[in-house]
């Protein structure tokens, strides 16, 4: 039966309905596609606030298109799905605004602006996807609409990073399709629903449930950067900064987090996933990557690989939080999910600053930065701060809630896990925040290339005071502590 409701594929289309008339703009219209995506990205932002306060008033909105028997192609908005939606529509906007700046004399826009649109449009439709099957054809959507944003500037580094990308991504969606199809035949449905859909399937096919869930977790563990399905990560930051931004922060690693969730919270149920004991060796896993990327992040010099590192190591924290299978280590891996994005944007976004402004792209060209680009470098020290766990910040929340859920489970090593974490992070940012502010330039400072203008000064700076925020007002019901709170009630009631 066809079901369309109104909000949740207004928000869909608010991206993926421009994305043609961005292609079309000629790059010399640059005016009329600026107000275009700004106009579009508020309109998304407007209606996922909307979205939110309907949802937490308990309305259930859903739009249902039948595909075959026993299968269809649902959109709904509930608890979860807006965490998500608002992370990435509110980061899409800000991200927009970078990007034109960033682009402004480049060729192609048309292209960059009508597959960044394709990528958040995929990101809203996978955030409020009803089941496994709608989630899998918006994550393949958001792999091919990314490529042409890695490989932007067609160098061959570009070329080889698109490459890469491509054959780890899309072998991850070939390994989530097999576990979809295989659910789907055993358990007849692959919808998300709290506390899961498997019934007393456990006791009956546990071998081939477990054997279900590698497949879906190695499939979505490609695009959340699980060690060993990493590689692709690192190579991808010859991209423009913006979509470094995008990958890490806004949608692809963070699609795979989600998609996690997802599958250990609404597919299986979180008693059933630790009843087939896959949650232990998915916090083992978690834990490696924590540590692994950490040590990477150290031998970096390059600062976005070292940033890229740091992504595989912190977007695993929210892995963990689940596998920990208890609701205060669940808020605080959820949590993550927004501060992370926080965080990390903010770096990102600063760190293209350094390099259109001075041409500086690694950690050993910044002495002395922080004197000739302060604002740039007060953004990126505190969210390198919020990023080592210091409090009020909000990385200081989400490590927090982490540990006291390990302890709340029995099982306090998370603390020494969390802990070694926080000293690698500490290892591999302070180095860097001491060299631009503290240490006396070599030579002559790097010449000014181009002035930052607001487009590129007003994101970083917005994403920074979101990241004192959301600590500060950690509290607060409607800050992602608060709403990830809201949304473990659901899931543990």
């Amino acid at each position: 039966m066809i079901q369309i409701d109104i909000l949740p594929l207004a928000i869909l289309m608010t991206s993926m309905g421009i994305a043609p008339v961005l292609f079309a703009i000629p790059d010399a219209r640059s005016r009329l596609r600026t107000t275009i995506n700004l106009a579009s990205a508020s309109a998304k932002l407007a209606l996922v606030i909307w979205l939110s306060i309907r949802v937490a008033d308990g309305a259930v909105h859903a739009a249902r298109l039948p595909v075959m028997p026993g299968l269809d192609l649902v959109l709904q908005a509930d608890a979860l799905s807006v965490l998500f939606a608002a992370l990435s529509a509110t980061l899409w906007l800000l991200t927009t605004i970078y990007a034109v700046g960033y682009l402004e004399k480049e060729p192609n826009r048309n292209r960059f602006f009508g597959f960044f649109s394709l990528c958040v449009g995929a990101t809203a439709g996978l955030a409020m996807a009803g089941n496994l099957f709608t989630f899998l054809l918006f994550y393949e959507v958001l792999t091919l609409a990314t490529y042409p944003l890695v490989v932007h500037r067609g160098t061959a580094a570009a070329l080889r990073a698109g490459r890469l990308y491509l054959a780890y991504t899309l072998g991850g969606g070939m390994l989530v399709m097999l576990g979809t199809v295989w659910l789907w035949v055993l358990a007849g449905t692959t919808d998300f629903v709290p506390r899961g859909v498997l019934g007393g399937l456990a006791e009956s096919h546990p071998g081939e449930l477990r054997l279900i869930f590698v497949l879906l977790i190695a499939g979505l563990g490609v695009k959340a950067a699980l060690v060993p399905l990493h590689a692709w990560l690192p190579a991808a930051m010859v991209a423009p900064a913006p979509v470094s931004a995008l990958l890490h922060a806004v949608a692809v690693v963070k699609a795979g987090a989600f998609g996690i969730v997802r599958v250990v919270y609404d597919v299986y149920g979180i008693d059933t996933a630790a009843d087939l004991g896959v949650t232990g060796p998915l916090a083992a896993a978690a834990c490696v990557t924590i540590v692994y990327g950490s040590l990477c992040a150290l031998a970096q010099d390059d600062l976005k690989r070292r940033l890229a590192y740091s992504t595989v190591s912190q977007v695993a924290y929210i892995t963990l939080g689940v596998a920990l299978a208890g609701p205060v280590a669940a808020v605080g891996g959820l949590a993550h999910l927004i501060h992370q994005g926080l965080i990390k944007i903010t770096m990102f976004l600063c760190a293209g600053n350094l390099a259109e402004a001075r041409g500086i792209k690694a950690v050993s060209e910044m002495a002395g930065i922080g004197r000739t680009m302060p604002a740039t470098m007060l953004a990126f020290s505190l969210a390198a701060l919020a990023m080592i766990g210091l409090p009020p910040l909000a990385g200081f929340v989400s490590k927090w809630h982490l540990a006291a859920g390990g302890i709340a489970t029995d099982q306090a090593w998370v603390v020494a896990v969390l802990l070694g974490s926080s000293l690698l992070n500490a290892a591999y940012f302070l180095p860097i925040l001491h060299t631009a502010w503290f240490r006396e330039p070599a030579g002559a400072p790097a010449a000014a290339k181009r002035p930052i203008g607001w487009m590129l000064g007003v994101p970083p700076a917005v994403t920074a005071a979101l990241v004192l925020a959301a600590g500060l007002l950690a509290n607060a019901p409607f800050s992602p502590l608060g709403w990830t709170r809201f949304i473990i009630s659901l899931e543990y009631s």
